[in-house]
């Protein structure tokens, strides 16, 4: 199919999810999977399954917002046929295979405030990392729009800049096969 004269190609179609009350875990389940597969209602129900017999789910806000731990994720993930990895983040980082990961999940401090009052509390926030036709965005849902971070080389210097901020932790989103073989992993 050709284009009109002086027309730019069209980027790839890439789904992201914004931010609503705390579902930010939601959001980057579905934005690392590229559609929309959980919602509030299906990560209640995996709570549910982890603690059946607790009054207080220790897997969510007591609030009922959302703010999924990772336990949430990872069994979301197993639902679809994929594990979640975590990285170690003391190994390099050229050490990431990252061709053989669908995508990644990162847990970054968040500030909480009050209105205009920002408290002395971090809370965490779940961000995806994904390539879509040989680009990798960063999905966070608290961007207005995907963020382009190019190729292999943009997304491991997001991870270092993020790991080296500290309370940065990496879940690699693998196939099962991937999972069991180990090779998300390249000798350096």
């Amino acid at each position: 199919m050709s284009q009109a004269p002086g027309a730019q190609p069209s980027r790839p179609s890439v789904y992201h999810e914004r931010q609503r009350l705390e579902l930010c875990a939601v959001h980057a389940l579905n934005n690392v999977l590229q559609q929309q597969l959980f919602s509030q209602e299906a990560a209640d129900e995996i709570c549910k399954r982890l603690a059946p017999d607790s009054r207080l789910n220790p897997h969510r806000s007591l609030l009922g917002t959302g703010n999924y731990d990772v336990n949430v994720i990872m069994a979301a993930l197993q639902g679809q046929g994929l594990a979640a990895v975590w990285w170690d983040r003391r190994r390099p980082l050229s050490q990431l295979a990252l061709p053989r990961v669908l995508g990644l999940i990162l847990t970054l401090p968040s500030p909480v405030s009050l209105g205009l009052l920002s408290l002395p509390l971090r809370r965490r926030h779940w961000v995806a990392l994904r390539q879509v036709d040989g680009v990798y965005y960063n999905l966070d849902s608290k961007l207005r729009a995907p963020e382009v971070l190019g190729d292999e080389d943009g997304v491991r210097a997001f991870l270092a800049a993020a790991l080296a901020q500290g309370l940065c932790e990496v879940l690699l989103v693998v196939t099962k096969e991937v999972e069991e073989q180990g090779s998300w992993l390249q000798a350096d």
